[in-house]
């Protein structure tokens, strides 16, 4: 059986870092990049005698996640400990959540080809962070390196139930949870820096089957790219095997970004394997509903709910909508623009065009700009009056961004206000066909390209200034159309 005779089948395991200032369950700081094991102590560092102290932040991230998931929030959940030896990981156990999660059962809708499709969340749990195995190839024998400074960071790992029919959904699925989390503002989404990182589960089974074939957890995948990419060989790799005569064993595998392969890292362990049970220094997690309630009023408007309104509300597409909606701090500046313009649509245009360019270029975040969302509402209301033009508006919008002056006193110092008066407007086009009466002989005649000819002359007369529209209308007007 081809590759086409059989369906992928695919769950996530997200581990998204909480955005915390300290970590789960000590006071030390969880900044990235510090220095190797600078933010430790006893905790962490897993000395004899310590107990930990639940940080409450974490406690509110997770019921809010839960929350905008639509999952139920447990009133009592347990700790356990994971027992396992690694380097990174100086207790010999994590403290995480076994059995009994804080949140379990919500969903995710996302957008497919076919149309929208719900994505069932399993479970959420809260967890430390084990630490970072460095290995120093400068060394003359190489060795490895542990830095602590993540140990104990909280996580909050989010399971998807095995919905997922190929990589694409996969990504698709990923983004849609990563603006969730960035909009409720309880992780950065960083790939790149592992603060948003996931693992796959991945099998195969014959298209018409109910029944999923071995499943092999994925690592490594710290892009949509990776992710997408090590999806598609793994399937393909099982594919093969099977076809093969071969059987899929129960593994984990790591994503090799050079070879562009999935390579054995370590058989697959079940749950008896890391021996789990109650952790006896932490009290069962309870959350009351003045705490449930307390963050479901706290709910922003989410991607997909404000995505849909500004289709509906300012009459967007859905390109721009998407885009637009992407990050809270974009659309909450879109909104606060749009009060002072009345063409949404022209907006977007500005905002998916030149002040992207300029960002972009300048590598200017959002939150650096000099200048307000009234401020550049106001100049695009100049454009729709017709007091400047685009082309100059553009200058101006240049101009506001590396200084952060109003748009008026821009305009006003390079005199770049057009003439709308209509009197002196027609007096100038009365002027340029007076002088040119053999062109509006061959324009009344059927030669429509002179057309061009009146316009040019009428701005290069007034310098430019002349308000375009305002010269169309009034030469159409003249020559009889």
């Amino acid at each position: 059986m081809p590759l086409s005779d059989f369906q992928t089948v695919i769950g996530l395991e997200v581990h998204a870092q909480l955005l915390t200032q300290s970590k789960i369950f000590c006071g030390c700081s969880t900044a990235f990049g510090a220095e190797p094991n600078h933010h430790t102590c006893p905790v962490c560092l897993g000395m004899p005698g310590v107990l930990p102290v639940l940080n409450q932040r974490v406690v509110e991230y997770a019921v809010r996640t839960g929350l905008a998931l639509g999952c139920t929030v447990k009133p009592t959940s347990v700790w356990s400990r994971k027992n396992y030896f690694y380097p990174d990981l100086p207790k010999g156990y994590q403290i995480t959540q076994y059995d009994q999660p804080i949140c379990e059962w919500g969903e995710l809708v996302i957008d497919t080809p076919s149309g929208e499709k719900t994505v069932r969340v399993r479970r959420i749990h809260l967890e430390e962070d084990a630490g970072k195995s460095v290995h120093d190839a400068s060394a003359s024998a190489g060795q490895s390196l542990v830095d602590l400074n993540r140990a104990g960071v909280p996580l909050m790992e989010i399971v998807s139930e095995p919905d997922l029919r190929d990589a694409d959904e996969a990504v698709e699925y990923l983004k849609a949870l990563r603006d969730v989390l960035v909009y409720l503002g309880v992780n950065d989404g960083n790939l790149e820096e592992g603060s948003f990182r996931c693992d796959a589960n991945v099998s195969v089974m014959p298209k018409g089957s109910t029944t999923y074939g071995q499943r092999c957890e994925l690592k490594n995948l710290n892009s949509f790219r990776f992710l997408k990419q090590a999806i598609e060989y793994e399937a393909a790799r099982q594919v093969d095997v099977l076809e093969s005569g071969g059987k899929v064993d129960q593994e984990t595998r790591l994503w090799d970004v050079n070879k562009g392969v999935t390579r054995s890292m370590r058989s697959k362990e079940d749950a008896h394997d890391y021996r789990y049970f109650p952790e006896p220094d932490l009290p069962p997690l309870l959350v009351s509903d003045a705490l449930r309630d307390t963050q479901r009023q706290s709910l922003p408007e989410l991607p997909r709910a404000k995505r849909t309104r500004f289709m509906s509300e300012y009459g967007l597409p859905a390109y721009d909508a998407r885009i637009l909606t992407a990050e809270r701090p974009l659309a909450d500046f879109f909104e606060a623009c749009a009060k002072h313009v009345s063409d949404a649509k022209k907006l977007s245009n500005w905002f998916l065009g030149e002040l992207s360019r300029l960002l972009k270029e300048e590598g200017t975040p959002l939150s650096a700009l000099r200048f307000t969302p009234a401020q550049l509402g106001e100049l695009l209301a100049t454009v729709e009056k017709g007091t400047v033009s685009a082309n100059a508006a553009k200058d101006v919008l240049g101009e506001m961004f590396r200084t952060g002056r109003a748009p008026a006193d821009i305009i006003a110092e390079k005199g770049l206000a057009q003439v709308s008066d209509v009197g002196a407007v027609e007096a100038v086009v009365d002027d340029i066909l007076a002088k040119n009466a053999g062109e509006v002989e061959k324009y009344k005649a059927g030669k429509k390209s002179v057309y061009g000819f009146f316009v040019g002359q009428v701005m290069k007369a007034m310098k430019g200034k002349g308000n375009p529209g305002l010269v169309n209308e009034l030469l159409k007007k003249k020559l009889g159309e």
